[in-house]
């Protein structure tokens, strides 16, 4: 789930947060999205690293018609429900407490002749990978998921799992502690990994991983 550790001197930015709604605009459509801070916490609130996510796919650079996508972690969903509007067919996934939350902001926002291009599911890092195709997806995306240090091994075994030689991985992070740039590190062992955009006014970097060639693929 998308969470991020509650610092007491977040609160002015946080605030915010504590609305029950927030609305964007993209894709040429108009998002939305329920937010619910009493009952979900941080997993249900927009955080700016999926904004600016969703801001860098709007801008062409990585082509999304007819590919298949997953968001991990996608709380809200906007990520996913951005993708899927600018033509992939997204898995959009997050823990199960979340997922009724998540597909009510899916169901709102996703138009009904497009439908069948965002679907909600279960996907706790690390388990029950089998119930997802190993390297099935074309691209996967994940805003604001690395922050728990605990979390990393079954994130990056997740990564691999749904990962073909030819997915493309884009993470959106706002480098919080130490311990988030130790992810990172643990990534470029198994992907080649480059911050492919840098956000100043928010401080968000977005990097982009593929995987690293084995010799069976050479």
């Amino acid at each position: 789930m998308a969470l991020v550790p509650y610092v007491d001197n977040y609160v002015p930015v946080l605030s915010k947060l504590h609305n029950s709604s927030a609305e964007f605009h993209f894709a040429n459509h108009h998002v939305t999205l329920t937010q619910n801070w009493n009952k979900l916490g941080v997993a249900a609130v927009v955080w700016d690293a999926a904004v600016v996510l969703c801001m860098y796919l709007e801008l062409g650079k990585v082509d999304l018609k007819g590919k298949v996508a997953i968001e991990l972690g996608a709380g809200t969903g906007l990520v996913g429900i951005v993708a899927a509007l600018l033509g992939a067919r997204v898995t959009i996934t997050d823990r199960e407490p979340a997922l009724e939350f998540l597909a009510a902001n899916v169901k709102a926002n996703i138009p009904s002749e497009q439908e069948a291009t965002a679907q909600v599911s279960e996907l706790t890092w690390g388990e029950c990978l089998e119930h997802y195709q190993a390297g099935g997806f074309d691209i996967v995306l994940g805003a604001d998921i690395v922050y728990l240090e605990d979390t990393f091994v079954s994130l990056l075994q997740t990564l691999e799992h749904l990962c073909s030689a030819n997915t493309v991985i884009l993470l959106s992070c706002k480098i919080r502690y130490e311990r988030d740039t130790k992810f990172l590190d643990m990534l470029r062992q198994k992907f080649m990994v480059e911050e492919v955009h840098y956000e100043s006014q928010r401080d968000i970097h977005i990097y982009k991983a593929v995987k690293i060639p084995s010799q069976r693929d050479l």
